[in-house]
């Protein structure tokens, strides 16, 4: 008995092929599969489509987000950024020579450069007087943190030189300036009249920063005058300057909404009293008619931002104090001003409802070009957000169109979604139709 089964445990030993080499299990057979597809329960299917569609519901969330705030697609920009040099993917042309690609792309940053320069709002208010009641009244900053650091640079150019030291004075006063703290710039600049009660620039500090009202900025302006003609009398005894030095003035006017809007408004104001969109379409338009549409197409086409606030279908804001140029930022700060104006002249803001949206069929898309002026810059939105208060949703154009991953990710989550509810609710049709899926996927990979 002993032997017999140390005989039949030794034949039950897996047999070895010549050459010392073991058998190895082959690939799983079709049987195989279909067992494994026929154990499958439907809560595993629920579970899986429900875990596809949480994390596509996240994938969503998070390119909506990050649209809204870069204005771009975080998948696209790393597929762009990462990926493709990781594949050999080349931007440049083969046809085209590195040296005229180069140039070409130097050309251009140095256009968004002019592009992107942030002017000095010219009627920017008072921060006293002005914007730090908005604060007041309703706990909200109209100024952003960029906005006055521009403010300040712009104040070390204009009352700062570099002969400060030899005047105590204009020594606190520069100081003064770089001060972040309101309450620290107004107490060095009653510093500095304890030193000088003729420092003009203490006084122009004192406007800004302590007056709360506009009587008290006109009283600490006229003071500051006072100030600096004195200055100015003691400089001319030092030195002398020739009449035609004194009367050299270079005044220059940059195109601006201000110059292109102001023009429409001169030659609206001559025919919108009269205008009545159903008689132009019967008879056309008159020679003035089309004289002040054609100014109306070439504001808008300056920037496109300020019908909204004339027209008041967004709210206004207190202007910043620096400007992006055809931004919304340029928008808000010459609607602050000239909305009263439009709505003094019958019929203007009628005018330009009927006729300031058609300027956009004039404009190539997707403004590669220009019409009358440069193609629109592409970085004025990155500008105003850093120039404009948080609390105001910044107008954008063109509107920018929704990135492809974020319908992919949004049509992915509902039906992961809709199939882990179906397979919940009809477990035994939702199964039938899972393992039929599976069986012709098997079968398409297979015959490829």
């Amino acid at each position: 008995m002993e032997a017999k089964s140390l005989h039949s445990g030794v034949t039950s030993q897996p047999s070895f092929s010549g050459g010392g080499a073991a058998i190895r299990p082959g690939p799983p057979s079709e049987g195989a599969v279909t067992v494994f597809l026929n154990s499958l329960t439907s809560k595993f299917y629920v579970a899986l489509t429900g875990t596809c569609s949480l994390i596509s519901g996240l994938i969503f969330i998070f390119e909506w987000w990050y649209f809204h705030k870069h204005g771009t697609s975080f998948i696209e920009q790393v597929s762009v950024n990462h990926l493709r040099p990781l594949m050999g993917g080349t931007e440049r042309s083969m046809s085209e020579p590195a040296s005229l690609s180069n140039s070409r792309e130097s050309e251009n940053s140095r256009q968004n450069v002019s592009e992107c320069k942030v002017w000095r709002n010219p009627l920017n208010l008072f921060r006293g007087a002005e914007y730090r009641r908005l604060t007041w009244v309703t706990g909200k900053e109209p100024l952003t943190y960029y906005d006055m650091n521009l403010s300040a640079q712009d104040h070390q150019t204009f009352f700062t030189c570099d002969t400060d030291f030899l005047r105590p004075s204009d020594t606190v006063m520069q100081k003064a300036w770089r001060e972040r703290n309101p309450l620290s710039r107004i107490k060095a600049a009653y510093q500095a009249l304890e030193l000088n009660n003729d420092c003009a620039s203490a006084y122009i500090l004192l406007a800004e920063e302590e007056a709360t009202t506009i009587v008290d900025v006109e009283k600490l302006f006229k003071q500051a005058l006072k100030a600096g003609e004195t200055i100015y009398r003691r400089s001319q005894q030092c030195q002398h300057q020739s009449p035609q030095h004194e009367a050299q003035l270079n005044i220059s006017l940059p195109k601006s909404a201000a110059i292109c809007y102001t023009a429409a408004l001169l030659k609206t104001r001559t025919v919108s009293d009269k205008f009545s969109p159903e008689a132009a379409s019967r008879r056309g338009l008159s020679t003035a008619e089309i004289n002040a549409v054609e100014a109306i197409h070439r504001a808008v086409e300056f920037n496109p931002h300020v019908p909204k606030y004339l027209l008041e279908m967004k709210s206004l804001i207190l202007p910043p104090e620096h400007i992006q140029k055809r931004g919304d930022s340029e928008a808000v700060a010459y609607a602050f001003f000239h909305l009263q104006h439009w709505k003094r002249i019958e019929g203007a803001l009628n005018l330009l409802q009927c006729t300031w949206e058609g300027t956009f069929r004039m404009i190539p898309y997707p403004l590669e070009k220009g019409h009358l002026f440069h193609p629109y810059p592409s970085c004025t939105e990155t500008a105003d957000k850093e120039l404009l208060p948080t609390f105001h949703q910044v107008s954008v154009y063109p509107k920018k169109e929704l990135p492809f991953f974020i319908y992919f990710t949004a049509g992915l989550c509902s039906s992961t979604a809709m199939i882990a509810l179906l397979t919940h609710q009809f477990p035994e049709i939702m199964g039938v139709f899972a393992k039929a899926v599976s069986m012709i996927s098997r079968t398409c990979v297979e015959h490829l």
